[in-house]
């Protein structure tokens, strides 16, 4: 016991210790009150801007475009498609962060925490205006929530008035410190700030929560899309064999449907499209410009197609990969009447967010279903697929052909023009590799000694799949049994027959392309052109 009087304040202490820990509540609290002020006003502003102007999104996306590469991945790696909430998360730990701060130097110096939202403004109109389709105006939201948040920051420390203590005279009174030989009461300070702080919540909430229901109601295209009526295609996709589709429980199914179809992006907010303001421009070297509009796109001749997507950071085994059908007018037309230029090489597509991408001509004009789709399963391409419009030409990974929300096509060179993640030192062009992967069992799964069935998917994509091997524990290859072939620009499932004895064993998978090339053994990472590898799987018998 007396150890531990040793150690504790001395009572004539013990009013200055209260006097600092409140003092630093009412910091914290002024601190955050103001930025959520901040926030709700940029929320509020960015209805009439944007949703994409507002200063968390437009920062956000600033920091996603100078991430270097390796993190990025390892962000991709690591949390999947979670990634953009983890993102943001982040950024709301720094904001939060200075906001503790601000309100803190604000209650020692009151012109301090001004600045620190000043430089958060800043920060958030430089970001905004750095993004690649922005107009002056995008700056507005950070500049009004830096405003905002300043003013209500030197009205809360101006209502608060909590004198800070001099080396002088360490007892002065504190509103927030009774004293001890009086009753306990609200001084007028404190009642003042009360209100303020209570005004100021309501404030933030109202502006947040309002802005975002506006922006919501202003650039929801949910009923515009619910509106579209596709076409029926000219050209049909056949309806896919049973022959196709082992039933095996485990194995992912031939057709992924759209909510389960991977979405790997740079967009921290949905583009919002609505159809009827969309053109498409075909520009560049081409001899006769071309600007279409949704109408004229369901104009023309559609055609159905079932084509995989596979994504460039799909690690070896990973889950980035999904089949579904489409329906589209094809590119390769649209080209041609724009009549390309000898020497054009490259098409830059670039979506209504400004992502730019850029993909062979020749790989357009070959024969093979580049597509303008406007359609996936049979409805109008969801919002995170792209609606209204997207790009598709199989063979070659997301990253040089998939564009979302497309907008314009530019006719150039590989020389002249080197697209947004080429500017990041991923490869020029990029043909998809031929990949197999062990759906069943499930790593590191326990199953029963006897007859058991491996499965999975592999995929070449306009090489098609030939053939499947499968050896356990580094021995022979052995043949899996391949689902019928529906088309080279699909995966093709296969299964394969395993006497399990009991153990720990490791199942191991690769494939060979249409071409008869086989699968890479040596493992390699996802950038600057895809992964390569054999995928296995570790499981228990007993």
């Amino acid at each position: 016991m007396t150890a531990i009087r040793e150690h504790q304040a001395p009572p004539s202490s013990r009013p200055a210790i209260r006097r600092r820990a409140a003092r630093a509540g009412s910091g914290a609290l002024v601190g955050l009150l103001s930025a959520a002020a901040a926030l709700g006003a940029g929320e509020a502003v960015a209805a009439f801007t944007g949703p994409r102007s507002s200063p968390v999104i437009a920062v956000g996306s600033q920091a996603i475009d100078l991430t270097p590469t390796p993190l990025k991945e390892y962000a991709v790696r690591t949390f999947g498609t979670h990634d953009k909430l983890v993102l943001l998360g982040g950024i709301y730990s720094v904001l939060t962060l200075i906001a503790l701060a601000a309100g803190f130097a604000a209650l020692r110096h009151p012109r301090t925490g001004p600045l620190l939202f000043a430089g958060f403004g800043a920060v958030g109109a430089w970001a905004a205006a750095a993004r690649p389709t922005a107009v002056a105006a995008d700056t507005v939201p950070s500049l009004a929530a830096a405003l905002v948040g300043a003013a209500a920051l030197l009205l809360l420390v101006r209502t608060l008035r909590v004198p800070h203590p001099t080396a002088a005279d360490p007892h002065i009174p504190d509103p927030h410190t009774p004293h001890p030989h009086t009753p306990h009461q609200h001084t007028p300070g404190r009642r003042s700030f009360v209100r303020t702080a209570g005004g100021t919540a309501l404030l933030a909430a109202g502006t947040g929560l309002g802005g975002r229901a506006l922006s919501a109601r202003r650039y929801d295209t949910g009923a515009a899309r619910a509106a579209v009526r596709i076409p029926a295609p000219a050209r049909r996709a056949p309806a896919v064999p049973l022959a196709a589709r082992p039933r095996v429980p485990g194995l992912s199914p031939f057709l992924t449907p759209a909510a389960d179809f991977y979405r790997v992006d740079t967009a921290l907010v949905l583009p919002q499209v609505d159809p009827r303001d969309w053109t498409l421009r075909i520009h560049g070297m081409v001899d006769h410009p071309v600007e279409l509009t949704f109408d004229d796109l369901l104009g023309r001749t559609l055609e159905e197609h079932d084509q995989t997507l596979s994504c460039v950071s799909n690690e070896v085994g990973g889950p980035y990969a999904g089949t579904a059908r489409w329906i589209g007018a094809p590119l390769a037309g649209l080209l041609r009447e724009a009549g390309v230029r000898r020497g054009a090489d490259q098409l830059v597509s670039r979506s209504v967010d400004g992502m730019s991408i850029g993909t062979p001509v020749d790989a357009v004009l070959d024969g093979r279903a580049a597509l303008l789709a406007v359609a996936m399963g049979g409805e109008a391409l969801p919002v995170a697929h792209g609606f209204p419009c997207r790009m598709l030409v199989p063979g070659l990974f997301g990253y040089v052909s998939a564009t979302k929300w497309l907008v314009d096509l530019e006719l150039t060179t590989f020389d002249a023009y080197d697209p947004y993640w080429v500017r990041r030192r991923w490869a020029a062009r990029a043909p998809v590799k031929t990949a197999s992967r062990i759906e069943v069992p499930k790593p590191f799964a326990r199953i029963a000694a006897g007859p058991v069935t491996v499965a999975g998917t592999a995929w070449a994509t306009h090489r098609g799949i030939d053939a499947v091997e499968v050896r356990v524990d580094g021995g022979a290859w052995a043949e899996a049994r391949l689902a019928a072939r529906v088309s080279e620009d699909v995966w093709r499932q296969w299964t394969y027959d395993w006497q399990a004895p009991p153990g720990t064993h490791r199942i191991e998978v690769r494939a060979t392309d249409g071409t008869g090339a086989l699968q890479p053994a040596a493992r390699a990472a996802p950038f600057p052109d895809g992964a390569t590898g054999w995928h296995s799987t570790v499981v228990t018998v007993s």
